[in-house]
């Protein structure tokens, strides 16, 4: 949006000139405008705040340990400033890799409304801070570093979403599980939750190769990399939401002898992050093709949520947000089984409605260099025009030739019944002098993290 353009005190010609832009470069949800002001492209070759030296291996290649690549997998905003939280994801070689450690980023990014879309975004790397386990053992992208007998010993962890709590930790989903896991700032593991065991294979079915997760060595949980890919918090910080990227295996995910995915029933689990009790219920996918990547809490029973395909470019066919709402919905917690498709007798699945188009012409975005891995949506602090902010993540799979993109669209308020996330102890990454406290490669403390107020 080009207002510098505007002389200063001409509220008329403002007016006027911002009613025009809305119109050539947003849409409208019920009457209400949604604008693309800003995107940015971060170079594959970025590094990270991590502090690791040396190279990441996977057969036939090598990264720099320190490679920021991927953190468009999951983004939270923290409450604070314009501070925000990303994880990668499981990293390079989907999940050969054999040292790579997870991690994650606090990013200031601001977005500045008056300056022309391709420079309204300022993107600032704070932190990264490495994700270990309550034996200060650090968890890691690779797929064969689990345990057959005992989950807590499992250390192979691939984060697609992160939330922070009202309390300041964060909440990550693991597609490998599927878990989510509570961290405490400082990136060291407070609690795992567990999920229903009809999301998780069994332990003694696990295999660092997808392909032997599947049927018929497994017949029922996650498909493999298709785990619980999303994952919201509700405005009170009561709930956690946690959305699957496709249907569960025993919910008719595939035809026998065949690992077509066939099913377009994904399960959405809450969870109450006090007393660990569990609801369950349907979400339907466009077709066979789509998955889905994030959700994102409206308020307490409503959320936006990215449904795609796989692929990038030209090619690229399906890039939506829907709105998604589970009052009415009904709770299948007692159904093993769901159907493949169509209607389930004395089920209500979540009503949805289509959002946001990415690939729609009114934003521009389509094209050549459109990524195929859109993942992250995070809700922002206000506009300084009062317009609510949509953060809209991609992840590159640390690919050193593709770069990280963050789209920012402008919501006006009418557009969503939208609650901001009450956190109680927002938190502020301030530095301190002379912390940087390591532990193997373990990045247990570098700086200390201190509350406002």
């Amino acid at each position: 949006m080009i207002l510098s353009q505007v002389r200063e005190g001409d509220d008329h010609l403002k007016l006027n000139t911002l009613t025009l832009m809305l119109a050539l470069a947003g849409t409208t949800v019920s009457g209400a405008t949604i604008e693309l002001v800003g995107k940015y492209a971060l170079s594959g070759s970025a590094t990270d705040k991590s502090g690791l030296t040396g190279s990441v291996t996977w057969p036939g290649n090598s990264m720099p340990a320190d490679r920021l690549g991927g953190f468009g997998s999951g983004i939270a905003y923290t409450g604070f400033g314009n501070t925000y939280v990303a994880v990668n994801d499981r990293g390079p070689g989907d999940g050969q890799a054999n040292n790579y450690p997870d991690r994650f980023h606090a990013i200031d990014i601001a977005v500045d409304i008056t300056k022309p879309v391709d420079s309204s975004i300022s993107f600032n790397l704070l932190e990264t801070r490495l994700l270990i386990d309550t034996l200060n053992r650090n968890l890691v992208g690779q797929s064969n570093a689990f345990s057959t007998t005992n989950a807590a010993d499992t250390l192979r962890f691939d984060p697609e979403a992160v939330r922070v709590t009202n309390s300041g930790n964060l909440i990550v989903s693991d597609e490998y599980g599927p878990f989510i896991y509570e961290f405490a700032p400082t990136g060291k593991m407070v609690r795992r939750i567990e999920l229903p065991a009809k999301f998780q294979i069994a332990l003694d079915k696990q295999s660092a190769d997808p392909a032997n997760e599947l049927p018929p060595t497994n017949t029922t949980g996650r498909q493999p990399n298709r785990g619980m890919e999303g994952l919201a918090i509700t405005p009170d910080g009561k709930y956690a939401f946690g959305i699957m990227q496709n249907s569960l295996i025993q919910d008719n995910s595939f035809d026998a002898g065949s690992t077509t995915r066939r099913g377009l029933h994904n399960r959405i689990v809450r969870i109450d992050l006090t007393t660990g009790e569990t609801k369950e219920f349907v979400y339907e996918l466009n077709r066979r093709q789509n998955g889905v990547n994030e959700i994102v809490a409206i308020n307490q029973n409503e959320f936006l949520v990215i449904e795609r395909d796989g692929d990038a470019g030209t090619a690229a066919a399906f890039k939506q947000i829907y709105k998604i709402d589970v009052s009415a919905a009904t709770d299948v917690s007692n159904k093993a089984t769901l159907p493949r498709s169509g209607t389930i007798a004395g089920v209500t699945k979540v009503s949805k409605s289509l959002f946001l188009d990415l690939l729609d012409p009114a934003f521009g975005l389509a094209g050549a260099s459109f990524p195929e891995k859109i993942e992250g949506l995070a809700f922002g602090p206000t506009l300084s025009d009062g317009r609510l902010l949509l953060l809209v993540t991609s992840d590159n799979d640390f690919d050193i030739a593709k770069t990280s993109n963050i789209y920012a669209f402008a919501i006006e308020p009418t557009a969503l019944r939208y609650t901001p996330q009450q956190t109680a102890n927002p938190f502020q990454i301030v530095p301190e002098p002379g912390t940087y406290a390591m532990a193997g490669i373990a990045l247990a403390a570098l700086v200390a993290l201190r509350r406002r107020g």
